[in-house]
């Protein structure tokens, strides 16, 4: 018989914790069914309350940096633990706490949590000054752990906003202003204003960064408002007005970066846009102002007008590199510019003259590109130009003065530029200069026409080109003809008569003072030349086949030249060095009437052939610009009445001042009305019965049909 050598005095049973959690799971459950569940809701308060508590203990015995730590810690533990009571009384929070408004298992950790633990006396205020005093060591440059001030802040958004605003952003916004704005008082009592942008811009992007890393997303538009209140707001117009650094040595020193910098910050505060503007603006009418009305810089058209295409391209660099293309402050350039301008009467002249001068010798082996950029330069000063129709009395002069010498660099540079003219200001306004271009066609056809019909007869006499001018197309006007020489006398007279044989109707009056002419001569030594001269000149010249010394009163009693034209023209054959065919006695640079003039046998060039321009001011004399703007004048009478008699057309009957505003609008892609003018025409008309004054009211005008 065998014996047991071991007794079983004890049960050993093996329990899963699964099987534990199902247990009380169901005992949980068992006490909500059977109306237990206000008991188990209260004991789950208390027990928590009770625990809590310890907790508390446990962080506000922590010290130094363990302090975060241990809370860090021990709200990982609440947490899980939480979500673990929440499971075990999934059938509690599912049933009895919605029947009786009571607050969820998960949310009532959290709120005892904020209570007990972040609401405590001994640790609420400890905890808002540590975090903030590890933001203020990362504000001066130290390291953080910022892992476990993100987890911090994170509770207390979980905790919700309120206890996140008011335990910790409240305080945080407010330290954070008395920081920058202690801050922002000493840069800018030690910085420029380069400087400070910079260190604006860098307490900027830390902030932004900072709310990335650890605090909530909301924060970023609040601190960064305290941070553009203190560093910009407040300072900006010190900055802005700074001296030797503000904004208007920026733009004199073309520093882009920093402009762009302060562009960028200046738009996060209400009215920083609005202060930069309105300081560049100021700016740019100073400098244009002086630019426009100093003397020195008036005696060259093309250097002035060059100087304003420079600082048009300086200050457009300056807004589409550093202001972003804002259309605010292109309109406030552009704005500028027109003011300036036209401080200037003189400013269409002086387009036109720096249009001359580029499309006779300035394109000159340029591009089409760079042409057609260098004539929408021109454009855009067109259009800030108010008398429009004075740049095209100028421009329709040396347009013909170009096309009748030959002297254009690109017939299609001067075509673009009329296009461009037409799709800004209408048909109307370049009508005549087209037809300018259509009469230099018709005159090479007739040219042809001519040496076909009696180029045999004048084989032997010097040859001839005429430009047959449209009256009323061209800058003509009535000029005394001077006598040709009796060679030339006779050529004209045959084309004279060949025309007016193929053309009934028509009359032809010779411009001599628009020609030029190509002489062949003979000096000392037999050095032969070719001289490229006005035909004047040519008058001049002719004279001394005849003549080895002729005196002032004989030249012009024998050309009849008139007198300014006349001294322009001997200065230039005798005064100009490298090109004097001509030797005056008493030799000076001024024309008088007692000179002499001889023809000058030791004139030498080592060029063949030799132009000898007029000399002549590329601006007009004073009775010149008197004479083109009596002609302006003039022309805008018609427009102006025009424009009355259409608007009354359609609304029959209007007061003065209504007439005055419908008639600048109208008018001033042209130029600007002056309302003074605009009352003689309305009175001309009332005279000629195109209006009448109403009756009843003398300021109200009645259309007559």
């Amino acid at each position: 018989m065998r014996f047991m050598r071991f007794t079983i005095t004890t049960p050993v049973v093996l329990v899963s914790k699964s099987s534990i959690v199902s247990g009380i799971c169901r005992n949980a459950y068992n006490m909500v069914l059977h109306k237990f569940g206000e008991k188990l809701y209260s004991g789950l308060v208390s027990t928590m309350t009770s625990h809590l508590k310890e907790i508390a203990k446990s962080i506000e015995a922590a010290q130094g940096g363990l302090f975060l730590e241990e809370l860090n810690r021990k709200w990982a533990e609440h947490n899980k633990a939480l979500q673990m009571i929440r499971d075990i009384l999934m059938y509690m929070d599912r049933t009895f706490i919605p029947s009786t408004h009571k607050t969820p298992v998960h949310e009532l950790g959290l709120n005892l949590w904020r209570d007990h633990i972040i609401h405590s006396s001994k640790i609420q205020k400890r905890l808002q000054d540590t975090l903030l005093e590890l933001v203020q060591h990362e504000r001066t440059g130290e390291v953080i752990n910022r892992g476990l001030m993100r987890n911090v802040i994170k509770m207390l958004m979980d905790l919700g906003s309120s206890v996140y605003q008011e335990d910790f952003e409240k305080p945080f916004l407010e330290v954070s202003a008395d920081f920058y704005r202690l801050e922002s008082q000493q840069f800018i009592e030690c910085c420029d204003c380069g400087d400070y942008l910079k260190k604006a811009e860098k307490r900027l992007n830390e902030e932004i960064e900072r709310v990335s890393h650890y605090l909530d997303a909301k924060s970023e538009s609040k601190i960064t408002n305290v941070v553009e209140k203190e560093m910009i707001e407040s300072h900006m117009h010190r900055l802005v007005h700074m001296e030797n650094s503000g904004l208007v040595n920026m733009i004199v020193d073309d520093k882009y970066e920093d402009l762009g910098r302060m562009y960028n910050l200046f738009r996060r505060v209400p009215t920083g846009l609005a202060l930069i503007r309105d300081v560049m603006t100021s700016h740019i009418r100073e400098i244009g102002k002086q630019l426009v009305t100093d003397p020195e810089r008036l005696k060259d058209p093309v250097d002035f007008v060059q100087r304003l295409l420079d600082e048009k391209d300086k200050h457009d660099k300056i807004i589409s590199s550093a202001f972003n293309n804002d259309k605010t402050f292109q309109n406030a350039l552009n704005s500028s510019f027109e003011y300036f301008i036209n401080l200037n009467p003189r400013s269409p002249e002086f387009i036109s003259l720096f249009v001359d001068d580029k499309l006779r010798k300035g394109l000159k082996g340029v591009t089409e590109e760079d042409v057609e950029i260098v004539l929408d330069k021109v454009m855009m000063l067109f259009r800030y130009l108010q008398e429009k129709d004075v740049f095209e009395k100028y421009y329709k002069q040396h347009l013909a003065k170009r096309l009748l010498s030959g002297k254009t660099v690109s017939d299609d540079a001067e075509r673009s530029l009329i296009v461009k003219l037409k799709t800004e200001c209408g048909y109307q306004f370049t009508s005549k200069l087209e037809g300018m271009f259509t009469d230099m066609k018709t005159s090479q056809d007739t040219m042809q026409g001519f040496h076909a019909a009696v180029g045999a007869e004048i084989t032997d006499g010097p040859s001839l080109t005429v430009q047959v001018l449209t009256t009323g197309s061209w800058p003509t006007q009535s000029v005394t003809t001077c006598n040709l020489p009796p060679e030339i006398l006779g050529v004209c007279d045959k084309f004279k008569t060949y025309y007016l044989g193929t053309h009934t109707g028509r009359r032809l009056s010779w411009q001599t003072n628009m020609g030029t002419a190509d002489l062949k001569a003979t000096f000392g030594k037999g050095q032969k030349h070719e001289l490229n001269v006005s035909t004047y000149q040519m008058c001049i010249l002719m004279l001394f086949n005849n003549a080895d010394r002729l005196s002032y009163k004989e030249i012009e009693q024998a050309t009849e030249i008139p007198a300014s034209d006349l001294k322009r023209c001997l200065q230039s054959l005798a005064c100009v060095k490298g090109k004097n065919v001509l030797r005056k006695e008493p030799m000076s640079k001024d024309i008088v009437e007692d000179d002499a003039f001889y023809f000058n046998d030791k004139f030498s060039s080592k060029f063949y052939k030799v132009k000898i321009g007029t000399v002549v001011a590329q601006k007009e004399s004073e009775p010149e610009k008197q004479e083109t703007r009596q002609r302006v004048e003039e022309d805008r009478k018609p427009q102006i009445e025009a424009a009355i008699v259409r608007i009354m057309k359609s609304r029959r009957v209007l007061d003065h001042n209504n007439i005055v505003a419908e008639v600048t609008k109208q008018l001033n892609s042209r130029f600007l009305p002056n309302p003074v003018v605009i009352k003689k025409r309305i009175e001309s008309l009332i005279e000629r019965e195109f209006l009448e004054r109403d009756k009843t009211d003398r300021k109200l005008y009645r259309y007559l049909a």
